[in-house]
């Protein structure tokens, strides 16, 4: 788990709630490369496999309903959406990035490619993308096309950061062995973060850890903000 108070410095549970309480809104749809928004605010973005509960959880972390909208057709987000949190598009502190499902054995060859496609230029240079929030089944662990998905982000060299959801459908004599068996598929992969948040957007355990991790990232990263890290921390809060 992230480290949620550093030595000296700034309470990153503190950070990330008052960033995520600021205003969030849909801001840009693309399904192809050609789509893409302007590159400059920081950008991190939420991968998993269809029905993983991405909509969900960025419900959850921004306190809103229906900010991303959530199906029980698997396969339903077909582009990269972006959302804008802290302000209008030109002036956010951060975009959210909701990226297409994959692994949805009903969908035609045809889209997924065109999905694959739209990932790998979406990860192939994209500078203002600080990390990828990559969301397992904490109930049934990472599947085939999860470490495909690992793959691809080794390739890419973009940094990644593993989220185990549905924590609350997760017995708790086996989540030791769910977060040991998600540490060892990170072990020796070259991009990987190697925290691992465990969540559940029903219940609200591990939002304000994976709050505070974003808000780590940002200041650590120093993502618009001022020289000294905690004018950083102040500056994510004005």
């Amino acid at each position: 788990m992230a480290q949620l108070v550093s030595a000296g410095g700034p309470d990153f549970v503190e950070v990330g709630r008052k960033l995520f309480a600021r205003e969030c809104a849909f801001m840009w749809a693309a399904a192809a490369a050609s789509q893409l928004p302007p590159s400059g605010t920081p950008e991190i973005a939420f991968a998993g496999r269809s029905n993983v509960g991405k909509s969900s959880l960025l419900n959850a972390l921004t306190s809103r309903k229906s900010l991303a909208r959530t199906s029980h057709t698997p396969g339903r987000t077909r582009e990269l959406n972006f959302f804008a949190l802290g302000g209008p598009a030109e002036s956010a502190k951060l975009r959210l990035v909701d990226m297409p499902g994959y692994g949805y054995a009903a969908v035609s060859r045809e889209k997924t490619a065109s999905w694959t496609r739209l990932i790998e230029d979406f990860l192939r240079g994209r500078a203002a993308l600080l990390r990828v929030f990559l969301l397992i089944d904490g109930r049934l662990g990472a599947k085939p096309a999860d470490v495909e998905m690992l793959d691809l982000l080794d390739r890419s060299a973009v940094s990644y950061q593993i989220v185990l959801t549905k924590l609350d459908e997760v017995k708790a004599s086996e989540r030791e062995g769910r977060l040991a068996a998600a540490h060892a598929l990170i072990a020796e992969r070259p991009a990987s973060f190697p925290e691992v948040v465990l969540a559940s957007s029903h219940s609200g355990e591990g939002i304000g850890d994976l709050r505070a991790a974003i808000a780590r990232l940002l200041i650590e990263r120093g993502a618009g903000a001022p020289e000294r890290e905690h004018s950083r921390a102040s500056h994510l809060l004005r």
